[in-house]
């Protein structure tokens, strides 16, 4: 009897375990910086002082940190960036830092799980000596922040106790900011015209319209058989015969060009129904 009684408060302690939340000693963070165009989200731990000696204390000098509590660091990067002029590619990594009196060596590693130990023995993507800020203020649950955020970059603050390290983020995108101004500012592409012409012409929802905008694209030297051919379909859906046999004249020459077949068919039907 003694034992199928402790082999039920056995179940019934770990039913009892099973359903108990506590919040964790170290309180989970996320946040997102946006520098430029890129956006920089970080997930980590936030570990307290709690009266106790930290950095050569419970955190000896020379010795591999997770910069964190519990559970590896994760940085997710939407686009290349430069951290203290070195690049790390679009994706996901991890930091281990080794915290000294005077600078910290901080070490960036690709993200691969939770385990922070599993990095140690790693070659890490960057490796940088970032040198130790003395604050006067105690800062008593560790913290990273972005501070002096521009369009073109943004300061990461890693932060606990007295102590603070600050690590430069850049981003390289003035010539992709410029060429989408450039693109804006000159309108739609041609792509973009002829997409739009054969939606209202596919639809016949503006026939008009798809005439204006395909003719944006059918003027040019350049224009492509199908391009034209779309022209010369959109003129006879509107009745514009006479215009129609001109255009379907110059696609069935720019589709022998091409050697394509199937648009060379298309052009000699529609040329064949209007010269009758």
């Amino acid at each position: 009897m003694k034992k199928y009684i402790i082999i039920a408060l056995m179940f019934m302690s770990a039913s009892i375990l099973a359903q108990l939340k506590i919040p964790n000693l170290s309180s989970t963070a996320t946040f997102s910086q946006d520098i430029g165009l890129t956006t920089v989200e970080v997930a980590y731990s936030r570990p307290s002082k709690k009266n106790r000696k930290i950095f050569n204390g419970i955190l000896p000098y020379g010795q591999y940190w997770r910069t964190g509590a519990n559970i590896a660091t994760k940085f997710s990067f939407s686009k290349s960036i430069i951290i203290n002029g070195k690049l790390l590619e679009k994706g996901d990594y991890t930091l281990l830092t080794i915290p000294e009196k005077s600078s910290w060596k901080v070490k960036w590693y690709v993200y691969e799980s939770t385990n922070w130990n599993n990095y140690k023995e790693k070659t890490p993507i960057i490796s940088l000596d970032i040198p130790v800020q003395r604050i006067q203020e105690t800062i008593e649950t560790f913290s990273m922040t972005f501070q002096n955020v521009t369009l073109q970059s943004a300061d990461l603050f890693i932060e606990w106790e007295n102590t603070r390290i600050v690590i430069p983020f850049e981003v390289s995108e003035h010539e992709e900011i410029i060429k989408s101004i450039d693109k804006s500012l000159s309108g739609p592409s041609t792509s973009e015209y002829f997409r739009a012409a054969l939606y209202y012409h596919e639809t016949k929802t503006d026939l008009q319209k798809a005439l204006t905008y395909i003719q944006k694209v059918t003027s040019s030297d350049n224009a492509l058989f199908f391009q034209v051919t779309r022209e010369a379909l959109i003129l006879q859906d509107l009745s514009k015969n006479k215009e129609a046999l001109l255009v379907a004249k110059r696609a069935l020459e720019l589709s022998k060009k091409a050697k394509n077949k199937d648009f060379i068919k298309i052009n000699s039907d529609i040329i064949s129904a209007l010269s009758k």
